[in-house]
């Protein structure tokens, strides 16, 4: 809301700028867009905030795109700020900061002596082992993966999966809808 404030009180400047620049009255400009001198004139000096209708009336008349009146916003910051939560036996930091699907994490899966518990749920999951030795189970297949092996699976199927030791396994995941999958391109030679 602040960019958006600070954008509209820097239109008023500019249209002095573009007026003055091109050598026109505030009459002339008024003859020329059908809005009164004292109008532009506050508008100019920031005592009237300025609508749609006036400034699209107003960049025609100065024949600028609209957009070089308003500036545009500022690009938001693409960095995902990563805040680790606790889910059960993992942590977890979200690598996507946008609602919807699918969506990243990175999982730290601590070494455990616990009985494998298979699950099911909807949806579809990729992972990637970035460290450690993970054991997985999924259905009545027990295999264990190292660094830079990957897998992926229908999450309807039985899993579970954990650190095959002696240290924990960290993952890349991405979970998915039903049906969303994960394609890894290969380069073409």
């Amino acid at each position: 809301m602040e960019d958006i404030e600070r954008r509209l009180a820097e239109v008023g400047p500019k249209l002095k700028r573009l007026r003055k620049e091109r050598g026109t009255t505030l009459s002339a400009l008024s003859e020329t867009t059908g809005i009164s001198a004292s109008t532009l004139s506050r508008l100019e000096s920031g005592t009237r905030k300025v609508t749609l209708e006036l400034l699209l009336t107003l960049s025609a008349a100065h024949q600028v795109p609209l957009d070089e009146l308003v500036g545009e916003p500022e690009p938001s910051d693409p960095r995902v700020r990563m805040k680790a939560q606790k889910f059960g036996r993992f942590t977890a930091w979200a690598l996507t900061a946008q609602p919807g699907q699918p969506q990243a994490f990175k999982l730290l899966i601590p070494v455990e002596d616990i009985e494998p518990v298979q699950r099911t749920h909807e949806g579809y999951e990729w992972m990637y082992v970035l460290s450690g030795r993970l054991r997985a189970l999924l259905g009545d297949r027990d295999f264990t993966m190292g660094p830079g092996e990957a897998a992926e699976f229908d999450t309807r199927v039985p899993h579970w999966f954990g650190s095959a030791g002696p240290g924990p396994v960290e993952l890349l995941v991405l979970f998915g809808k039903q049906g969303e999958r994960a394609h890894l391109r290969a380069r073409s030679k």
